[in-house]
């Protein structure tokens, strides 16, 4: 395994060394690198397009268990919310197992998750199984592939995660065809096995995530050093009459062994937690920060507004009696093609040298209200889809969202700053559609829950709104001050 230093990547560190000898490295934009790139982009389309396409599964699991849309909501934003949610608390398995090892276990806890809710006997079993254990494993599996794709990348980050994030919409589009033909072919019970056969991919794509050494080795992918003495085995090392790693280092074996391995276990995991705690509680300073602190606030509003669609319109699809055409082409996979266009098209735009991302970022939240609002006007197929891709495109501003952090807090809060806004995202997430289905139980329509939904939006705007403001004020202030002082 490795420490935290050689796979977390420069973001969480703090010497400057380090990072100078991360730039030289051969791999650095180029190389493995792009494989890195290739992994965490199936990682989205496991993860992300999966939990995207939940609102197939949600309407199998109405009609099987008989419970109230609110209650039912809750199995699907439990899987989202704790993905996102867990993101600060992960970097403590990252500093003691290493970001491969945290990967290939959390898609095994996720495999685990989606096989044992095939057993459901209730809606709460599956708010254990797929709620809590898939959700879990997911967040295990999800952070630290994001997280290398920084470690690899520096003059083409934005690129490179832009790239990446893409599965999101790839895997919305496929996991919402695949479970609809597997629900409709085996049920539901059975493609939820099937689909936790699937999610095993995730344990390969971990194993892609190799390590950056901190001196760069040319000798093989990710230029890693041994994380261990070569024992038996294909590869350079020792024959097979040559004695083992204890033997050779003069360890002792047996018990003594056992117990000396315990300790260096220990010492790492005590380790590991020094560094996780210092790199999130050392960080005080972040919340004294007025304009990331309204970040924050928009983010606690603003993610349910994005998932509560992806839930619930199947169901509105069919009170609305619009499934045949919606079997043909879903309004899911619409908002999920659009969204792939709008990552690079936003990204694009916001690159130029006369824009400002912060201005691209407010517009397209200001979209996405719009049609929050629009949406329970329409209720003909045509003008349900012109609003999902509305939707998809307003959507894309998250690709924005690392930039406009970086802006707020600077590069050396970056990965603690965005770890707290994804933690923010995943509350909202936890917490929207299972709102969203109490106001239908209470009002039998779900007009009333995108309206909701929009206004509370519209608070987590205005709290950007402040961003601005604040900026204004401090800009004012400080001209103040440069003339009091002449």
């Amino acid at each position: 395994m490795y420490t935290s230093h050689e796979d977390i990547g420069y973001d969480f560190e703090d010497d400057p060394k380090d990072k100078k000898t991360l730039k030289s490295h051969p791999n650095i934009d180029s190389g493995w690198a792009w494989m890195v790139v290739l992994s965490s982009f199936f990682v989205h389309i496991l993860i992300m397009g999966s939990q995207m396409a939940l609102g197939v599964l949600n309407v199998e699991w109405l009609e099987e268990f008989h419970q109230s849309r609110g209650l039912t909501a809750w199995v699907s934003s439990l899987s989202m919310g704790i993905t996102l949610i867990v993101g600060p608390f992960i970097g403590l398995f990252i500093n003691t197992c290493g970001c491969r090892g945290t990967a290939i276990i959390g898609g095994l806890v996720n495999s685990l998750g989606w096989v044992l809710s095939a057993y459901a006997a209730n809606v709460h079993y599956l708010f254990i199984t797929f709620g809590v254990t898939a959700g879990l494993g997911s967040g295990m599996a999800y952070l630290p592939a994001v997280v290398m794709v920084g470690r690899y990348f520096q003059k083409r980050r934005a690129l490179a995660q832009g790239l990446s994030t893409t599965g999101t919409g790839f895997g919305t589009f496929l996991m919402t065809l695949l479970l609809k033909h597997l629900c409709a072919e085996y049920g539901w019970r059975d493609a939820m096995f099937i689909q936790g056969a699937v999610s095993l991919n995730l344990c390969v794509c971990g194993a892609l995530l190799r390590p950056l050494a901190a001196r760069g080795d040319p000798e093989g992918p990710g230029g890693e050093a041994p994380a261990r003495p070569p024992g038996p085995g294909p590869g350079p090392g020792p024959g097979p009459g040559a004695a083992g790693p204890e033997e050779q280092a003069g360890e002792p074996r047996g018990a003594l062994g056992v117990l000396k391995t315990a300790g260096r276990l220990g010492r790492r995991v005590r380790k590991g937690f020094r560094d996780w705690s210092s790199g999130y509680f050392g960080t005080a300073s972040l919340f004294t920060n007025r304009r990331f602190v309204a970040f924050i606030l928009w983010a606690l509003f603003a993610y349910s507004s994005f998932v509560i669609p992806f839930i619930h319109l199947p169901e509105i699809v069919h009170l609305y009696r619009l499934s045949e055409q919606n079997d043909v082409f879903p309004l899911t996979s619409i908002i999920a093609i659009v969204h792939i266009l709008a990552k690079v098209i936003l990204g694009v735009v916001a690159d130029l040298p006369c824009i400002r991302v912060w201005n691209v970022f407010l517009m397209a939240n200001f979209t996405l209200v719009l049609s929050i609002f629009i949406l329970p006007l329409m209720h003909t197929y045509a003008g349900l889809a012109v609003i999902c891709a509305l939707i998809g495109f307003s959507s894309g501003y998250f690709s924005l969202m690392p930039v406009v952090t970086e802006d707020l807090v600077g590069i050396e809060h970056l990965a603690n700053a965005y770890g707290i806004i994804i933690c923010a995202n995943g509350i909202s997430a936890l917490l929207g559609p299972p709102f969203a289905g109490w106001i239908y139980d209470i009002t039998e329509k779900y007009d009333f829950s995108f309206y909701i939904c929009g206004l509370l939006y519209m608070v987590g705007i205005l709290f950007l709104l402040i961003q601005p403001c604040i900026q204004m004020i401090e800009q004012s202030r400080k001209k103040y001050l440069d003339g009091a002082h002449v």
